[in-house]
């Protein structure tokens, strides 16, 4: 693979994070701001940029674990979850302080323990409402990135390894929907129901789309290289599969058992072919350059922590001085200051722990197209 390949596989991943943390953006101002559906049908499914994240998290992860698999090259658990924790836990700990040293200006209803936040366990029983809801989607990340390396090197030890992979993701995306199937028929929660759409067990396989892009890659070279070449043909489905699975979780179609059950599993897998084709160097989502999307990435996990505060602490006083949350200008204004509180964490408190990381776990081989994730 080429220098210049490379770069254009990482642009359109860059791509399509940019749009995720617009999109969550989205839904948060609508919820937590304007309390109105100021950005259409754009705002409603603004939810699904969290789905969005979690399929490149899936790909960038199973990459960097079966890749170094992939080249016979010895992988280090210490070393794994030391990089990632460098990544991950210096932003959040910064924000976790601000909520608890400033109860009054951004508690909720309740606030789960310290040690719930602390351990990355508190989607466990969250319900809408309460302190810092949005770290549920770390909560799934972190477990994901204690399990995925464990269940790989398990496999690893196995007869026909590769076999029973491809049988560990398809059994886990069954495992997903059998409960939220569960869910619905003991309890009548649906899709959106904070016992599921909080829950590891019903949210987990939004990953595994991506892991299984990342298998791929790294195990079926050939295969994956003939889907690449279809470029333009895997953004047009995944497009058209997106809109579709978004349009059916968002109105219960075909039923709500139906939506529940495979609703995010679907919207997964539509976001896969996306990746796919922002993996291809022969499509438009490829070679598309959109200015500020690669700084938007860089900046999406600080943006994610901090923006949905700032929009928490400003809504009232936006009300009070009945300043019009819908119009433009005061959109503009509200989205460039929570990039603009992403990009300060991302410079005083993320860039010099990754430049730590670097310093302490020198990477030996670039793997092409990764890119932080949330």
């Amino acid at each position: 693979m080429t220098q210049k390949n490379e770069l254009i596989r990482a642009s359109g991943l860059d791509t399509l994070r940019a749009a995720a943390i617009v999109l969550v953006m989205m839904s948060h101002y609508c919820g937590f701001v304007s309390g109105a559906a100021t950005f259409g049908e754009l705002g409603r499914v603004g939810w699904a940029g969290v789905d969005l994240f979690f399929v490149l998290s899936g790909y960038l992860i199973g990459n960097q674990i079966l890749s170094a698999l992939a080249r016979k090259e010895d992988f280090s658990l210490k070393t794994f979850f030391a990089k990632r924790l460098l990544r991950t836990l210096p932003n959040y700990y910064v924000v976790l302080a601000v909520y608890f040293l400033l109860p009054d200006l951004l508690g909720g209803s309740s606030t789960a323990p310290l040690w719930r936040f602390l351990t990355f366990t508190q989607n466990s029983g969250l319900g809408y409402g309460q302190t810092f809801t949005h770290s549920w989607s770390l909560c799934i990340e972190e477990q994901f990135y204690l399990a995925l390396p464990l269940v790989v090197l398990a496999l690893r030890r196995l007869p026909r390894p590769l076999t029973l992979a491809w049988c560990v993701i398809v059994a886990a995306i069954a495992g997903g929907m059998a409960a939220r199937a569960s869910g619905f028929l003991l309890h009548e929660y649906d899709s959106f129901s904070e016992q599921l759409y909080y829950a590891t067990l019903c949210r987990f396989d939004a990953l595994l789309p991506g892991v299984a892009i990342a298998l791929l890659r790294n195990f079926h070279g050939a295969l994956y290289q003939r889907i690449l070449r279809h470029g333009n043909l895997l953004l047009a489905a995944g497009l058209a599969a997106v809109s579709a699975t978004l349009y059916g979780v968002q109105h219960d179609l075909p039923g709500p058992m139906l939506a529940t059950t495979f609703g995010f599993s679907l919207v997964a897998m539509s976001y896969a072919l996306l990746v796919l084709a922002a993996l291809s160097p022969d499509s438009l989502l490829g070679r598309l350059r959109i200015p500020g999307a690669t700084s938007l990435a860089l900046w999406s996990y600080a943006i994610y922590l901090v923006h949905k505060p700032l929009f928490m602490v400003a809504a009232p006083h936006l009300r009070r001085l009945q300043i019009d949350t819908g119009a433009p200008l005061t959109v503009l204004l509200m989205f460039a200051a929570g990039i603009g509180a992403g990009w300060l964490l991302f410079r005083v408190v993320e860039t010099p722990f990754m430049q730590l990381r670097a310093k302490w776990y020198p990477a030996q081989r670039a793997s092409a197209g990764l890119a932080p994730a949330l």
